[in-house]
């Protein structure tokens, strides 16, 4: 029997599951400390949460340099929110203040990043409730994607209905299954769209439609029966209204980034790339990337449906090869002819190269044969055109493209003993480690392994 996934999963594109073993069910993020994510970079140090001695991570020294490298770690905190007030303590623009990769919000996570122009002492002295702000060294370039390798995880799976021995078997099948498969489906996971509001590649793709004024109202006034009552009321009154001053005064202060459009758009009618621009550069960019995101997520799904090959290549096929460290070389890429294919796959099997799909821009082509076919079928269902990635009214949130592969290996896997929850003898929790490379979602490997009915119950 084939199994069906979530509703708000075929809304951000995801139609299928690489196993077929049952699910365990069961619940993550009951509580933050349940979600543990400490960031790996390319020369293998690691931000953990608890200070330990070690050599400074790229070779930062205690030498003055443009750049501070600091850990940061934090306990419930989105992190565009903690970085803003980072930067409110240090009194600095946000934009010195660069890191590598975007970690959950609920969960407490570990990561680099650098603040340029400030020294280890006055970084020292920031007092940020759940945030600890740790100074490592002076680096010459700000942190940024290129230096992170990955993330090492620490995951709670509580309040499943089956007894230890049925748990242990069935992660261990679709272990089984995700290992012969040569990793996990690479989709891009729920947190890149917004679990209980997934509007991020909504307003991604009005942007890639040159509509910039439904972009806004996609992001400001698009209400989600999952979110907070308070805010939901606030958006559909502005839906109705689309009166600006009055939702500047009824938005809760807790949806700061609306508030800032919200306030442009006040004082400046009808300057919706304005309002844009009132956002930090990352979250402007995040909205297309959505997109992109989105439409990778149902090419995938498309290439599982259609019975394609995940493994191995067929002719037309991009392949990229692999780095020694496990990472892609997406700019590798190439298309395999069908007289090369036995070779390519021989190097497919060895784990040197990988089948990618592109994440479309105006400036990366389709694949070729049949996944190409599919790939320019869903582009014209969705109504926009590669070109349309070059956006006029906001230039600085245009994306050229790339490839991505379409299964990225779990590395480090390792299973906890099964335990009972307080006051359940029958409900078991796992404690799951393991560790991914940068741009893979720990939530997909989360959803072959529990199969969850209702993802917000959930906890993804």
């Amino acid at each position: 029997m084939e199994l069906s996934v979530p509703e708000i999963e075929r809304l951000i594109g995801i139609e299928g599951y690489a196993t077929k073993t049952p699910g365990v069910g069961g619940v993550i993020k009951r509580a933050v400390e349940d979600f543990v994510v400490q960031e790996v970079l390319v020369d293998g140090s690691q931000a953990t949460i608890e200070q330990i001695k070690a050599n400074p991570p790229l070779g930062a020294t205690s030498t003055k340099q443009p750049f501070l490298l600091c850990v940061l770690v934090k306990r419930n905190w989105d992190t565009f929110i903690a970085i803003k007030n980072l930067a409110k303590q240090l009194d600095i623009d946000q934009a010195r203040i660069q890191f590598a990769g975007i970690k959950d919000a609920k969960a407490v996570t570990a990561q680099h990043l650098t603040i340029e122009g400030v020294s280890a002492e006055e970084a020292a002295k920031v007092r940020v409730k759940d945030v600890e702000l740790r100074p490592l060294g002076y680096f010459h370039s700000p942190m940024s994607p290129f230096y992170l390798l990955g993330n090492g995880f620490k995951i709670n799976i509580k309040a499943m209905p089956y007894a230890k021995g049925t748990v242990k078997e069935r992660i261990s099948e679709a272990m089984g299954e995700v290992a012969q498969l040569g990793g996990i489906l690479n989709f891009y996971g729920h947190q890149r769209f917004g679990t209980t509001r997934p509007i991020t590649h909504l307003v991604g793709k009005a942007l890639v439609q040159g509509k910039l004024e439904e972009a806004a109202l996609v992001f400001l006034a698009k209400p989600s029966p999952y979110e907070h009552p308070e805010s939901r009321r606030a958006r559909t009154s502005l839906q109705a209204t689309q009166d600006f001053q009055i939702a500047l005064r009824d938005f809760p202060v807790q949806l700061h980034f609306e508030r800032l459009m919200l306030r442009h758009l006040a004082e400046n009618a009808g300057d919706f790339a304005g309002a844009f621009r009132r956002l930090p550069l990352r979250l402007r960019l995040l909205f297309v990337q959505g997109y992109q995101s989105y439409l990778f997520n149902r090419f995938l799904s498309e290439r599982i449906k259609r019975g394609l090959p995940l493994g191995r290549a067929e002719a037309g096929d991009f392949v990229v090869n692999v780095e020694r460290s496990g990472l892609p070389m997406i700019r590798t890429g190439k298309i395999v002819d069908e007289n090369k294919l036995p070779d390519v796959n021989a190097l497919i099997e060895a784990g040197k190269m990988r089948v990618a799909l592109p994440i479309v821009g105006f400036g990366q082509r389709f694949s070729q044969g049949e996944a190409g076919e599919l790939q320019q079928r869903i582009l014209e269902d969705e109504g926009v055109a590669l070109q349309g990635f070059r956006i006029a009214a906001l230039p600085e949130a245009s994306a050229r493209g790339e490839l991505r592969a379409v299964v990225s290996p779990v590395k480090e896997f390792s299973l906890g003993g099964a335990f009972a929850d307080e006051g359940s003898s029958e409900k078991k929790s796992v404690q799951l480690e393991f560790m991914l490379f940068k741009s893979s979602y720990a939530t997909v490997l989360l959803r072959e392994i529990m199969k969850p009915v209702d993802l917000l119950v959930s906890g993804f």
